[in-house]
């Protein structure tokens, strides 16, 4: 793909917008970045990018900056459906997202890993596997660093693992992963999608470009999963997680059943969720050339990431856990689904347009009490406050005390928000921090 002395556009600044300027820049493209934020709203490596002789369009997107490119660049929080990017299309104008670009300067075998919920625990317990296995990978994509930046970059790994969004498949042409995991869909980002099946849709594309000998991992648990099943190319491999047999396989060629059984016996993290990711995770690494014993490892040595059901702290008989990663209502239930002692639950952020009634049944056997913080309180309190005692709070450390002084000895508070963050914080782990500040306050208050 030529790029020397073509004009691109860049929609949408950020950590990707930024690593995609400089991968243009070193090829020789002239770039201009158009974002909607104004100059003061930018962080200090956005503003950097000037000095490497960018043209940054700031406040507004003019329609003909997009009609006179020879390419456009879209960042996964730009919606390929916006006005000025569908007059570009209608032009003959090229469109793509930083991962398809990526893909077309990147030789060495990509595993990509989607979902609603348990991409970064996957991806990093994936990523993980194949180190332990003796190989060399760049672990990226929707979490750390975009894939653009590999592409960039003169050291090579043996094999690229890369978490990968919705809003990113939504732009991919000839993107191809040798590897390629689903591991559950339900509803998310409904205030962008008209509907779970378009939702849906975007998730499957992950699957459109592979071969027949290339590999899909499935969740054979999830009914939407399944029903996309029917059209992938590529050799099938599915897992079942089912409380009472533990985790099953469709396909022996990989690993055999009694082996994946003893791999996941050492595998620590609580909830069947976290099993089902570690059974995708294992069978993604074996297809892509991990070794059984690198497998085991990993397993055995994995203890959880941050802000996804951490334990944070036990104060006065009641256990702290920051779930601030569960930004959807599935996300929480599984969360709920993991106790099996009262828990004060913390939800309430931005509203992705979800629906909180769904969690009717779990909250009414797993709650004692909801805290509300953020946008999303007063939408949360009319669907769910009939159900448990309700209180709403102004700020994080507000939200915390209360659910402390809710709890008895014995009990869980639990920030798990099913809401997006961007109300309150920049991203899902400052809220996550906050929530540890506070608990840590309390610890100097009542201890």
């Amino acid at each position: 793909m030529e790029l020397k002395n073509k004009n691109i556009l860049i929609v949408g600044l950020g950590v990707t917008g930024v690593a995609t300027a400089r991968f243009l820049i070193n090829k020789g493209a002239f770039v201009t970045v158009a974002d909607r934020k104004k100059e003061q709203e930018l962080g200090s490596e956005e503003l950097l990018i000037r000095d490497l002789g960018i043209k940054m369009e700031l406040g507004a997107h003019r329609i003909e900056t997009f009609e006179n490119a020879d390419l456009i660049v879209i960042s996964p929080g730009v919606p390929h459906t916006i006005d000025p990017v569908i007059k570009a299309k209608e032009q003959g104008i090229p469109v793509m997202g930083e991962i398809e670009l990526a893909s077309r300067f990147i030789a060495e075998p990509i595993i990509a890993v989607t979902g609603t919920n348990g991409k970064t625990t996957t991806t990093t317990l994936l990523c993980k596997m194949l180190e332990e296995s003796g190989l060399k990978v760049f672990v990226g994509g929707n979490i750390g660093n975009p894939l653009i930046a590999y592409a960039d970059r003169r050291e090579k790994a043996d094999i690229v693992v890369i978490e990968v969004s919705s809003f990113q498949l939504d732009t991919i042409d000839t993107f191809r992963a040798n590897v390629a995991v689903l591991l559950n869909i339900t509803e998310d980002h409904m205030n962008r999608y008209s509907d779970l099946n378009a939702y849906a849709k975007s998730k499957a594309r992950i699957f459109e470009n592979q071969q027949p000998d290339d590999t899909a991992v499935l969740n054979g648990s999830d009914p939407v999963v399944c029903s996309l099943s029917k059209d992938i190319l590529s050799r099938k491999v599915f897992f079942s997680s089912k409380k009472e047999k533990g985790v099953t396989i469709s396909d022996e060629s990989i690993i055999s059943q009694e082996n994946i059984s003893r791999l996941l016996a050492d595998f620590k993290l609580p909830g069947k969720h976290n099993m089902e990711n570690a059974a995708a995770a294992s069978l993604a690494a074996l297809a892509a050339g991990g070794t059984f014993e690198g497998v085991g490892s990993a397993l055995r040595k994995f203890k959880g990431l941050s802000h996804r059901l951490e334990h944070i702290n036990t104060l006065n008989g009641i256990d702290f856990f920051n779930d601030s990663k569960a930004t959807n209502v599935d996300s929480v239930a599984k969360a709920l689904e993991t106790f099996e002692r009262p828990i004060v639950l913390i939800m309430g952020g931005r509203n992705k347009g979800s629906k909180f009634y769904a969690l009717r049944d779990l909250i009414d056997k797993h709650t004692k009490a909801l805290i509300l913080i953020g946008e999303a309180k007063e939408d949360i309190m009319a669907e769910l406050g009939s159900i448990k005692h309700v209180e709403a709070a102004a700020t994080m450390e507000d939200a915390v005390f209360k659910a402390y002084h809710a709890a008895k000895p014995g009990d869980i508070v639990l920030l798990s928000p099913a809401c997006a963050s961007f109300d309150m914080y920049n991203n899902y782990a400052q809220r996550g921090e906050d929530f540890c500040k506070a608990v840590a306050k309390i610890g100097t208050v009542y201890s």
